[in-house]
C-alpha cells in the first residue's frame, strides 16, 4: 500500500497530541545537572531564524501556486516542513537544559518583582497575548500541516485546496509570532 490509498488519520491523531503533551510535561521536569555538550543559550536565536526562514518559504510557496509552479511550490512546503520539525527538535532541547525566561526578569533571577513590572508596563500584556496566540495556534497547526500535506501527497487536491487555505495564515501567525516573540523577550535572556 502506498500513501495515496493509506489512511493515516490515526497516526496524525496521535502525532498531533503527543506533541504539545510532550513539551508541557517537558516544562514540569527538573533540568538535568549535565551540560549539552554545546552553548544552548545560542537556540532561542536559532529558532528566531528557523521562524522567519519558514515565514519567507510560506510566503514563496503561495507565490508559486497561485502561478502554477507546482514543483516548486511543494519544495518549498518540504522545506518548511523540515524546518519546523528542526524547531520542534531544538526547541525541546533548550527547554531541556534551561529554565524558560521570563518576561521582564531584568536580574535574571527567574522573578519578576514590582520593580520589573513597572519596569515592562503594559508591554508585558502585549508580549503574552502574542505568546499565548502563538502557543495555542502552534499546537493547532501540527494536525493541520500533517492532513495538508498528506491530502497533497495522495493527490487529492480538493481536500489539499481546501484545508490549505486555513492551515497558511495560521502556519504564517506562528512562524511569524515565534520571531516577534524572540525579539520580544531576547533582552531577557
Amino acid at each position: 500500500m502506498d500513501i495515496k490509498s493509506k489512511n493515516l488519520n490515526l497516526p496524525i491523531a496521535i502525532v498531533s497530541i503527543a506533541i504539545p503533551v510532550l513539551v508541557a510535561i517537558l516544562f514540569y521536569l527538573p533540568r538535568p545537572n549535565m551540560e549539552a555538550g554545546f552553548n544552548v543559550q545560542i537556540l532561542p536565536l536559532f529558532h528566531a531564524v528557523l521562524n522567519s526562514t519558514t515565514a519567507v518559504l510560506l510566503l514563496a510557496s503561495l507565490y508559486f501556486i497561485r502561478r502554477g509552479h507546482i514543483k516548486a511550490h511543494k519544495t518549498t512546503n518540504l522545506i518548511a516542513v523540515a524546518l519546523s520539525a528542526l524547531f520542534l527538535i531544538s526547541y525541546v532541547t533548550y527547554h531541556f537544559f534551561t529554565e524558560s525566561t521570563k518576561y521582564g526578569d531584568i536580574n535574571h533571577d527567574h522573578v519578576v518583582d514590582a520593580a520589573e513590572k513597572a519596569l515592562v508596563g503594559g508591554s508585558a500584556y502585549i508580549y503574552y497575548f502574542i505568546l499565548l496566540t502563538h502557543i495555542l495556534l502552534a499546537i493547532v497547526i501540527v494536525p493541520l500541516v500533517l492532513f495538508t500535506l498528506l491530502r497533497g501527497f495522495q493527490s487529492d487536491f480538493v481536500k489539499h485546496k481546501k484545508i490549505a487555505r486555513i492551515t497558511w495564515p495560521i502556519w504564517f501567525y506562528v512562524a511569524i509570532t515565534g520571531v516577534i516573540v524572540y525579539v520580544m523577550i531576547s533582552p531577557y535572556y
